[in-house]
């Protein structure tokens, strides 16, 4: 009867479970805050969101590539402004969110030490910055869903035995040149990954059907047991999942990963 994704990120599942599952409570949550004001501007201001979209398209489509160069670095200025000073119009931040989003390198969310957006511009002709009809779709969806910013931990009171938790934390990376922790300026190495088992377990134990993903160390390690330690009470399905961003398109391809069943 209830749903949780204690780290929503781009919400795949989430819109899955939310169009065909219809549960009767939904939480969501993320640390990254620029990416719950986004949801948040989608759910409750989509119309508006929708009008900025549509100037900033036009804008971007009838510029040439060094305009649009100009166009680009000035959004992404303009966004790490707000995103310091923390009290800008929470609108523009959702708009310049989703412009950086559908026109930056490989659709990547990366931030330096600062917190600050470093992603160089991608190469596209036609980005679809403005798709008002999936907007308006999505804010349909989002109309009665729980949208929180912080740690995965704060899910814990709304989650009970009748709840289903969806976890998709930051992945453990293969080796050490293809670590990705800068999705937000916090780490999530070992040391979290275990209090992520603890708090697996804890949720368990009040009754609720888990479902956890994560990187498969043995992959690049086959004696690489981290995880199947870590949940060694649980079922561990190795599946294999296209790996979609990758600097070299020939390495984007078919990866086992896991998914950690309580059930």
């Amino acid at each position: 009867e209830k749903y949780c994704e204690p780290f929503v990120g781009g919400g795949a599942v989430l819109l899955d479970v939310l169009e065909n599952c219809h549960p009767k409570e939904v939480l969501i949550n993320d640390i990254n805050s620029e990416l719950v004001n986004t949801y948040c501007q989608v759910k409750t201001n989509v119309e508006t969101l929708i009008e900025r979209l549509s100037d900033m398209q036009t804008e971007f489509w009838d510029a040439d590539t060094e305009c649009r160069k100009v166009i680009y670095t000035a959004n992404r200025q303009k966004f790490n402004d707000l995103k310091v000073s923390d009290n800008g119009d929470s609108l523009e931040k959702a708009a310049l969110f989703i412009f950086l989003n559908k026109t930056c390198f490989n659709g990547l969310y990366r931030v330096n030490s600062k917190g600050l957006f470093n992603v160089p511009m991608g190469s596209y002709k036609k980005p679809p910055i403005c798709d008002a009809e999936n907007l308006r779709y999505i804010s349909a969806l989002l109309v009665n869903v729980e949208i929180r910013c912080g740690d995965y931990s704060q899910c814990t009171d709304f989650i009970d035995e009748n709840t289903f938790v969806y976890i998709d934390p930051p992945y453990r990376p293969l080796t050490e040149t293809a670590s990705f922790t800068s999705y937000s300026e916090s780490e999530f190495g070992d040391k979290q990954q275990i209090e992520l088992g603890r708090f697996v377990d804890e949720i368990s134990a009040k009754g609720a059907m888990v479902a956890a993903s994560n990187s498969d160390p043995k992959n690049t390690d086959s004696t690489d047991d981290f995880f199947d330690n870590l949940y060694a009470k649980y079922k561990i399905n190795r599946v294999s999942a296209k790996r979609m961003i990758n600097s070299k398109g020939n390495s984007r391809g078919a990866i086992n990963e896991l998914l950690i069943c309580n059930y």
